[in-house]
């Protein structure tokens, strides 16, 4: 089942689990759609799922800087030697932030919050991975 934005019990869970006084890294693995899946009412031009994905990331870098994160790696996806097989990615990203209170502030900006409606539209299916550097 595709998993596209996280559930308020995700984020909550998130919240209670993740560290609180350290740095983190949100891994992303995204698959696009080929074409973006605007709603019929929405007044968005049609594009591919990797230009809605550029909209929302115009918004959202700025958000990551705002909050002290930074993008660490974005790498296009070509192969998974091991995975299932039906699990196919078309991105990767590698985001730090200085802590899970950062992430979840961007989270709740007014600003950010609009911009995912390109994100929605842009994927297919998703991982977000919180994790700390070992």
């Amino acid at each position: 089942m595709p998993s596209i934005n996280p559930s308020q019990a995700d984020l909550l869970a998130f919240a209670e689990r993740m560290p609180g006084d350290t740095p983190i890294l949100m891994l992303n693995l995204l698959r696009f759609n080929e074409q973006a899946a605007y709603g019929a009412d929405n007044p968005h031009a049609p594009c591919s799922g990797r230009e809605a994905y550029a909209r929302y990331s115009r918004t959202a870098l700025s958000k990551v800087r705002a909050v002290g994160g930074e993008v660490q790696v974005m790498a296009d996806v070509h192969l998974s030697p091991i995975a299932p097989k039906d699990e196919q990615w078309d991105l990767l990203l590698l985001v730090r932030y200085p802590s899970a209170a950062a992430f979840l502030s961007m989270l709740s900006d007014p600003e950010y919050k609009a911009a995912t409606v390109h994100r929605s539209a842009a994927l297919s299916d998703s991982r977000l991975i919180g994790t700390t550097p070992a």
